[in-house]
This record gives structure tokens, sequence and C-alpha cells, in this order.
């Protein structure tokens, strides 16, 4: 959520930012709307603590009346106080309704793009901020998409998952599970070494938690909801985990926080029909591992460039072609400040697959959260929060499989045979 005081401050610099994520004119009206009820609610505030000090000073007075056995000024008096309180509730009510409208508002609006953000409306307009530097890998003629290898060599299976749940839940098997547990393993110890915590959290999570890290309202949709329990199935780790320090005045020598979880992840999202959606190009469920860092908001680029650089090692170390994309305003998601996707090549495919997204989110999410440290001064001030994929595995493993396809199976890299305990998948 953005800050109040900013909007207070910069409203044409918030208008800007809404005009970079390709808000319409006739919608930033919002801003003008959310600084006229904020200046509403101010000046009740001020009709209240001036109506508060004036019921004070009559009750001292009473006091005094009192003692001296001046009842019928006693009375006068009380009289005065029982009005002021009367318009006290009144106002109190109206400061109320103000404070939900104003929250609503502020809930609604997006955070506004880093200065770096490019212009644009959609993912075509994102800027290569990193691309191989190689010609991209030609597979033979014979060279199969992972849906079709994953028969082969019975890997996966979808109808199976569509059998005992519905579309888009994968059943792993055999080999395909060990790699599965493989990349797991594989990603959480390389997290480790980087000095991240490893956290494992709850897969469901209440409202608070949901609207802290801002899928509600935004992606309220995209989540499975258990109504009974009034619980949401996560979309990715990051929820629970940076929820962690919801409510949090932690001191300032404490920061970085990095903290690293896996994950199953589930998410509602359909998406369009045909090739660019089959195998594990888009599920309904899938494994991920998690980093977050609650960060100084002075260092927090410098943590953002760290995480690129720790996630580039890992694709590195995996042997896959990857690029690295800035998010134009029209792509950016609604709590990220600035977003960069790492891309793989799926080489059957012939087109980039999404792994990672690495953001940072400034003080949009721990003013959500209430998260913030104490400086230097003893004063508090909110946190800059940072999340990023290392890695989601489905489209990782869609990528192993076809960029590593041989004759006689499919290779497994180098950095992963500890894990796997096999050096290829083989037909069993």
């Amino acid at each position: 959520m953005l800050e109040l005081n900013v909007i207070r401050r910069e409203p044409e610099k918030v208008k800007a930012g809404l005009r970079k994520r390709n808000w319409k004119e006739e919608d930033l009206g919002i801003v003008d709307r959310i600084l006229a009820l904020d200046e509403q609610r101010r000046k009740l505030q001020t009709q209240r603590d001036e109506l508060l000090a004036q019921s004070n000073k009559l009750s001292k007075q009473i006091g005094q009346l009192f003692k001296q056995g001046k009842r019928e000024a006693v009375e006068a008096l009380k009289a005065q106080v029982t009005t002021i309180k009367a318009t006290l509730k009144e106002l109190q009510e109206r400061k109320a309704a103000l404070d939900t409208q104003l929250e609503a508002l502020l809930l609604s609006l997006p955070n506004i793009p880093h200065p770096s953000v490019p212009a644009g409306s959609s993912d075509a307009d994102n800027e290569i901020y990193k691309d191989w530097s190689g010609a991209l890998p030609q597979l033979p003629a014979t060279a199969q998409p992972h849906w079709e290898l994953a028969k082969q060599y019975g890997i996966f299976d979808l109808e199976l998952g569509a059998k005992l749940t519905g579309a888009g839940f994968p059943v792993f098997r055999g080999q395909g599970a060990r790699l599965e547990r493989a990349l797991i393993n594989f990603f959480l110890d390389e997290a480790r070494a980087a000095g991240y915590e490893e956290i494992q959290p709850p897969l469901l999570v209440n409202a608070d938690t949901a609207r802290g890290t801002g899928q509600l309202p935004d992606k309220e949709g995209q989540m499975y909801y258990i109504e009974k329990d009034e619980l949401y199935l996560i979309p990715t780790a990051e929820v629970p985990i940076t929820n962690i320090f919801r409510d949090a005045i932690v001191p300032a020598s404490a920061l970085p926080i990095k903290m690293a979880g896996y994950t199953p992840c589930f998410r509602r999202e359909a998406g369009s029909y045909g090739a660019h959606v089959r195998g594990l190009n888009r599920v309904h469920q899938f494994d991920k591992v998690e980093i977050v860092q609650i960060a100084h908001p002075q260092h927090s680029y410098e943590v953002l460039e760290e995480m690129l650089a720790y996630v580039s090692s890992l694709l590195d170390k995996l042997e896959l072609l990857y690029r690295i994309v800035k998010l134009c305003g029209g792509d950016l998601g609604f709590t990220a400040a600035l977003t960069y996707d790492f891309e793989v090549w799926s080489a059957a495919q012939e087109r980039w697959l999404e792994v990672s997204s690495v953001s940072n989110f400034e003080t949009y999410q721990a003013n959500r959260m209430k998260l913030r440290f104490r400086d230097g001064q003893k004063k508090t001030q909110l946190a800059h929060t940072l999340n990023g994929s290392a890695l989601a595995l489905a489209r990782v493993v869609a990528a192993l499989l076809e960029q590593n396809q041989e004759p006689d199976g499919i290779r497994i890299p180098q950095v992963l045979v500890p894990y796997t305990g096999f050096e290829r998948i083989v037909r069993s």
C-alpha cells in the first residue's frame, strides 16, 4: 500500500506512476479522491482533538467547583460535557466511515514503478536486461517437446492428475519424481549456502496474511479459497514467509533478513488453450523455492542486484540458456516497484519460459504489514521487501528435458547427479 504521506507530498508523481502502468486519465481521479477524504478526516480529527481538550478542561473545572460546593455550576458544566461527548461520538463515527473509504481506495492503488521501469503496455514491451551471448541451440528435427518426452520416459502424467484432481495437476513418477525432489534439495542447499534461513511455512494463510503481501484484493480470483475455514491456499511461499514479520519492529542491525522456503504453489489461473499452455507450461500446482529479503531502504537495490546474481548462478549451474528481462509498466505486478523476469530457452518449443521473477516492492508490502525497523535515532521506519523465485520447478523441468534429450535418454546436469543418483533418464 502506498504511504499516505507520499501521496500528500507528491500527488503528481503518483499520477505519473499510474500513467506508466497505463491507467486512463479519467481513472487518475482516485488520487484526488484520496486526498479529499484525507483532508476531511484530518479536519474531523482536529475537531475531535479540540473538543477533547475542551472536555478535559471542563472536567478539571468540575472537580474544582465540586470541592467548593458550587453544585449549580457543576451541573451546568456537566451538561456541556454531555453535549461534547455526544458530538465526539458523532465525529468518531464519521471519521471511522472516512477511514474505511480511504483504506479501500488505498488498497486499490498499485505500487508506483521505479524510474528505470520502461514504458509499455504488454510483455512485448519488456526490456532485455541480459541476453544469452551465444547462438541458441538447434535440436534435430526428431526432438520432442517435454510433454511428449514425459510420455516416452514416464516422467509425469497429466491425464492421471486430471483423473485424481483436474486439469493442470501433474503427477510426477519414477525418475521424474526423483528429478523434481533433486531440484528442490539443490535449490534449498544453494540458498542455505548463500546465507538464507530455511523456512517451512504453512500452505494455507488467512486473509490478513494474503492482504499483507498484496494478494488481496488484487489476486483474489487467482487463489484457491477454503470457504468453511476462510483460508487461502498459497500462490507462492512469498506470502507466508514475508508475513512472518507482519506487525514487527526489527533492529536496523538485523537487516538484511534473508529467508528461503520450498512449497507447492497453487494458482487458479487458467490461461488460453494451445501449445503455449501444454504440458508444464502452465499448471495449477507446481513446486517452487522462494527467496525473500527484508532490507534497509538505502540498500534494497543493492540487495536486488545480489538476488539477480544469485538466481543467475542457479541457472548457470543447471547449464540452461536464459535471459533476464526488465518488466515494463504495463506488465509489472500490482505490488512491485521493479521486477526482473528470468526466462529459460525451451529448445523443442523454440520459445522462452519464465522461471523466476525477482522484485523490489520498496515500502509497499511493509506499509500493509506494518513491518518496520528502528534506526540509530530510535525512530521507526518502514523496511523494504524483496522476493524472487529460486526457482519455479515446472518450467525448469520442461527446459531441462527438452534441452538435454539425446537418442539414448535425457541427460541430467552434472550438478544434479549427486541429488538424483542417476546421470540420465532412460525408458523403464
